[in-house]
C-alpha cells in the first residue's frame, strides 16, 4: 500500500513534554522555599511581629546568655579541632535558637534525647562544658552523664531518639510524675520509620513527650526539598492525632513560646506535640565536611541576615535590656567559663583501654567481664614483653 506524500513528510520536532515527576518536584521545591506559615515573635531585624506576648525581660536575657554560651562553644570547637584537641565535631552555629529555645523549657527532672548536633541543647539543660568537651574527644570522662541530669549521649543513629524518648515518657507517666521527655531529630530523620512509629506510639498512649524536628534544610548533602515533597513537616503529626506546630527556628522567643506550651500540655497529661523548627545549617555537616561540593551560594543566600543570635541581640538593645557594656561583660563571662572548662577537660587523665566497657550497663554483664579480663591480660602481656 502506497502512502500519500503528506504522510511521508517528517513532522517538525516539538519540545519534549516536561516529566510530570520533575514538574511535581519543582512545584514542591518552590512551595517549600516560599512557605511562610510559621509562628514568629520577632522578625530578622529584631522588631516584634505582634503575633503574641513576649517572654518577660529576665527570660529573654537568659535565653540570650544561653545562645551566646552555645555559639562560643561551637566557635571554639572549630579551633580546637584544627589544633588536634577535639575530635570530629558536628557544628550547630546558626541553630542556637532552635536548641536553646526548646531545651530552656525543661527542668533537670525531664529527659533530653539529643542527636549528635544538639550540644547546644544539652549545655542549656545543664551539661557541664568540660564533660561535653571530653565527649567530643572520645574520652570516657565524657561518656557518663551527670547523675543530676537525664541527658542521653550524643549518638549517631538517625531518628532512634524518638522511640527512646517515648519509652522514657511512658515510664514517667507510669510512675505518676509530671516529668516529660524531649527528643530531637533533623528533617532527614522524619523520613525514617522510627519517626512514624514513635509518633503513633506516643499519640495512642498519650505519652508526655515533646518531639523537636529541626528542619535545617539538609540531610547531610540531600536538601529537604529533595528527600520529601512535604512542605510543612509539622503536619505529619495530624496522621497520628497529635498537635503539630511550625515555628521560626531562628526566633528563640517564638521557639521558647511554642515549646513551653507543649511542655505544659504534656505535664497536664494531654499527650505529645510535634514541633518543626525551621532553621538552616549554615555550617558544614561536620568539621570534616566540605559543603561546597553539594551546596551553592543560592542555597545559603539570605540566611546570614536571619542569624538567631544577632536577631535577639538587636531586639534586646532596641528594648534597652542590653547595652554595649553589658554585652561586653556577658561575652567575657562566657569566654572565661569556657576556658576554665577547657582547662578542666585538659586535666582529665588519658583513658585506659578497659574504660571503653564502662557505662554500657549499670551492672556489667558476664560478656563485659570477660572482655575486661581479656583487655587487662593483653595489657599485662604487652608490659612484660616491652
Amino acid at each position: 500500500m502506497t502512502r500519500s506524500p503528506s504522510k511521508l513528510k517528517s513532522k517538525p520536532k516539538s519540545q519534549p513534554e516536561p516529566n510530570p515527576t520533575d514538574a511535581a518536584f519543582d512545584a514542591a521545591a518552590a512551595a517549600y522555599a516560599q512557605a511562610g506559615d510559621m509562628f514568629q515573635l520577632i522578625a530578622p531585624d529584631g522588631t516584634t511581629t505582634g503575633a503574641g506576648e513576649l517572654p518577660d525581660p529576665e527570660t529573654r536575657l537568659r535565653l540570650y546568655h544561653e545562645m551566646r554560651r552555645a555559639r562560643h562553644f561551637d566557635e571554639r570547637g572549630w579551633v580546637l579541632y584544627r589544633q588536634g584537641r577535639l575530635g570530629v565535631f558536628p557544628p550547630f552555629g546558626g541553630m542556637e535558637a532552635s536548641q536553646v529555645g526548646t531545651a530552656a523549657t525543661l527542668t533537670a527532672d525531664d529527659w533530653l534525647f539529643p542527636t549528635y548536633r544538639d550540644t547546644g541543647a544539652a549545655l542549656t539543660l545543664g551539661l557541664p562544658i568540660a564533660r561535653a568537651l571530653a565527649y567530643w574527644r572520645t574520652s570516657p570522662h565524657g561518656w557518663a552523664m551527670p547523675e543530676n541530669l537525664k541527658v542521653l549521649p550524643f549518638y549517631i543513629p538517625i531518628a532512634t531518639q524518638y522511640p527512646h524518648a517515648v519509652g522514657a515518657a511512658l515510664a514517667e507517666k507510669r510512675k505518676g510524675t509530671k516529668n516529660v521527655a524531649m527528643a530531637y531529630i533533623g528533617d532527614g530523620g522524619s523520613s525514617e520509620g522510627d519517626f512514624h512509629e514513635a509518633l503513633n506510639f506516643a499519640g495512642a498512649l498519650e505519652a508526655p513527650c515533646v518531639f523537636i524536628l529541626q528542619n535545617n534544610g539538609w540531610a547531610i548533602s540531600v536538601p529537604t526539598r529533595m528527600q520529601t515533597r512535604a512542605t510543612n513537616l509539622s503536619r505529619r503529626a495530624e496522621g497520628y492525632g497529635i498537635p503539630g506546630v511550625r515555628v521560626d527556628g531562628n526566633d528563640v522567643l517564638a521557639t521558647y513560646h511554642v515549646t513551653r506550651e507543649a511542655v505544659e500540655r504534656a505535664r497536664r497529661g494531654e499527650g505529645p506535640t510535634l514541633i518543626e523548627t525551621v532553621t538552616y545549617r549554615v555550617k558544614p555537616h561536620t568539621v570534616a565536611d566540605d559543603p561546597s561540593r553539594y551546596r551553592t551560594d543560592a542555597d545559603n543566600e539570605g540566611w546570614d541576615a536571619k542569624d538567631p543570635v544577632l536577631r535577639l541581640q538587636t531586639h534586646l538593645m532596641n528594648e534597652g535590656l542590653l547595652t554595649a557594656e553589658s554585652e561586653a561583660a556577658l561575652l567575657k563571662e562566657v569566654a572565661d567559663e569556657f576556658e576554665a572548662a577547657l582547662k578542666e577537660a585538659d586535666s582529665y587523665p588519658d583513658p585506659e583501654p578497659a574504660e571503653i566497657l564502662d557505662h554500657v550497663f549499670a551492672e556489667p554483664t558476664p560478656q563485659l567481664r570477660r572482655q575486661r579480663e581479656q583487655i587487662l591480660s593483653e595489657q599485662n602481656s604487652n608490659k612484660e614483653n616491652a
